[in-house]
């Protein structure tokens, strides 16, 4: 990222554009898929959501100061009015390089790595505060047996990651990445990049869609403060079910406003309005459910020899949906116009079943129970076998056992996934 920012602010040609590009793109996609395992790897399992939704706090906040700079260049016309917010990004990313010559290791990862007493020294330094010893050796003999099991069943190698095993390592990979393909095709970059063209598009002027293109975005980051409340303490479903309901209604409204607008009809001036207004309901409902869990979520149910790599390609899968929905939208706008927004408001629709019944909560477990969980054991045995209530169970010697109550219809929606 410092190297592309570097190169993308001292580039003259196209060539040298574009290949700035390409390695801060590198550099972006290598912090996206590892930042987010990373988080789920060191944080406590009752606290882990409120963790990554500060981080996408200050995510917002960049988005939201990056908007502001550029708009204070924006009447300028020399190049300087690219060049400097460029390198300013190396004002956060220096900071950032120094912070990870501090920071150790995963515990997971060291675990992975045949690094066991790091593994368990780490987890005493991260956890000593909150538990005992005993737990502590607990949770890293069940860490250990993790990876051990993962290893036997030859789960997360490349050659594998798609094939069915005990812990359905495919099954999780593939819902890790719909939920990332599910936010970016219901249709928020093409709110977030084209927002100035959209506040047009409902009959504002220049500079206030301008104005309040940056006011959108202020709004994104203190939005972003809601899920802290919430994320640990109703879970992940809900969030995403409530919020992604509420974004497929806001996109219909949206879609019967523009069409008021488009067609100047007499109502036209107040459905302009209310049609912004719609853009701030939208950003602040993504922010509270898809945003709050998309970074977490994948991290959380994938298998831990298979995370890093499941993450990678999960995020691959956003990146990918967020250049089509680029790509898409300016086009639409122009020729469908109004219809757009029926369409993010189907797609919207169309992904509150498949989340009811494919994606199961994740909410307060360690990250080594997702195995027990895929592979069929009930959550009593997980809770026993997690707090050391009963002797480990090791799923090479049991037969998947079926799920009570409300995980039933989670476990069955699973099975039927692939």
């Amino acid at each position: 990222m410092i190297v592309g920012s570097l190169l993308q602010s001292t580039a003259y040609t196209r060539a040298h554009i574009i290949v700035a590009r390409i390695v801060s793109g590198c550099g972006m996609g290598f912090i996206n898929s590892t930042v987010p395992v990373f988080q789920s790897e060191f944080s406590p399992k009752a606290s882990r959501g409120l963790y990554v939704c500060m981080q996408l706090s200050t995510l917002n906040f960049g988005t939201d100061l990056v908007y502001w700079i550029d708009y204070a260049f924006s009447t300028h016309t020399s190049s300087y009015a690219w060049r400097i917010p460029v390198i300013l990004q190396c004002v956060f990313l220096f900071p950032m390089l120094l912070i990870i010559f501090v920071l150790p290791e995963s515990p997971r990862w060291l675990a992975a790595h045949n690094r066991s007493d790091e593994s368990l020294s780490v987890l005493r330094r991260l956890k000593g505060h909150t538990l005992d010893d005993e737990a502590i050796v607990r949770l890293h003999s069940d860490i250990v047996r993790a990876v051990e099991e993962e290893a036997a069943m030859n789960a997360g190698s490349w050659r594998t990651i798609l094939s069915a095993d005990k812990i359905h390592s495919r099954r999780r990979l593939l819902i890790s990445s719909a939920i990332q393909a599910f936010q970016q095709l219901g249709g928020i970059n093409a709110i977030i990049y084209y927002s100035s063209t959209l506040f047009k598009n409902v009959g504002f002027s220049n500079h206030l869609s301008a104005l309040m293109s940056g006011f959108l975005q202020l709004w994104f980051f203190v939005a972003s403060f809601i899920p802290w409340l919430l994320i640990d303490r109703i879970g992940r479903r809900p969030l995403l079910l409530s919020m992604i309901t509420v974004m497929a209604l806001v996109m219909a409204a949206q879609a019967a406003l523009v069409y008021q607008v488009q067609f100047k009809t007499s109502v036209a001036y107040a459905a302009g309005i209310a049609g912004a207004v719609m853009l701030f309901l939208f950003e602040g409902a993504f922010t509270i459910g898809f945003q709050a869990t998309v970074w977490v979520y994948p991290s959380e149910i994938l298998p831990l020899r298979l995370r890093q790599k499941g993450s990678s390609i999960s995020t691959a899968a956003n990146w990918i949906c967020n250049f089509l929905i680029v790509q898409i939208t300016p086009p639409a706008i122009e020729n469908v116009g109004w219809r757009t927004y029926v369409i993010f408001a189907v797609l919207n629709a169309t992904w509150v079943p498949i989340i009811y019944l494919f994606f199961p909560e994740s909410k307060g477990r360690e990250l080594e129970d997702f195995d027990r969980m895929f592979a069929g054991e009930d959550d009593a045995a997980i809770t026993e076998t997690t707090t050391g209530d009963k002797d480990p169970v090791y799923l090479e010697r049991n037969e998947p056992v079926a799920v009570k109550g409300a995980a039933a219809h989670e476990e069955e929606g699973l099975k039927s996934l692939v």
